[in-house]
């Protein structure tokens, strides 16, 4: 059904509107990665450094298994990554308690400190585009991406009561 305001329909969606979504993407992309780039090049780290560094910070005791399941990167990328982390100090590595065999990765109080300078600005960007476009768009938006990503995926976004589902999102170790 058209927009009685704009006339727009969104169920029948023209060549044009799908590039402006996909330059949409680029640019924001562009302007999200900007200062986490300017960071991470002064530690001699690129966007997958950062990506590793995001999910143990928000995962603590995610394993290296998991974290590969989640990265879709190969052992051999991974493991170039975690030893350049670890060796820098930014990530300790610990055994599972019931596997020995297994690792548990967690930030160090360094590592954090990172994950919170790159963090920063983009919380910042995101919070201020939220507010700006009010919270019927943020579900919207919230949704448009949910359908953008693999199904497996959109597990760790179900929704129980604001919360992601359980097994998702956070944990916490408990030593």
């Amino acid at each position: 059904m058209a927009d009685v305001k704009t006339g727009y329909n969104p169920l029948f969606l023209r060549e044009e509107e799908l590039r402006q979504a996909m330059e949409l993407l680029f640019f924001a992309y562009r302007d999200f990665t900007r200062v986490p780039d300017q960071i991470l090049a002064k530690h001699g780290f690129g966007r997958a450094h950062h990506r590793v560094i995001y999910f143990v910070g928000r995962e603590p005791g995610i394993t290296v298994s998991e974290l590969l399941r989640l990265l879709q990167i190969t052992k051999q990328s991974l493991s170039r990554l975690l030893s350049q982390l670890v060796r820098e100090g930014f990530i300790q590595q610990s055994p599972g308690a019931q596997d020995r065999r297994q690792r548990r990765l967690e930030l160090t109080e360094q590592g954090r400190a990172l994950e919170r300078e790159l963090s920063e600005n983009q919380r910042r960007l995101i919070a201020a585009a939220y507010r700006e476009a009010g919270a019927e768009a943020v579900e919207g938006f919230r949704r448009v991406m949910l359908g953008m990503i693999e199904e497996g995926d959109r597990r760790r976004f179900d929704r129980r009561e604001g919360q992601p589902e359980s097994g998702a999102g956070p944990r916490r170790l408990t030593r």
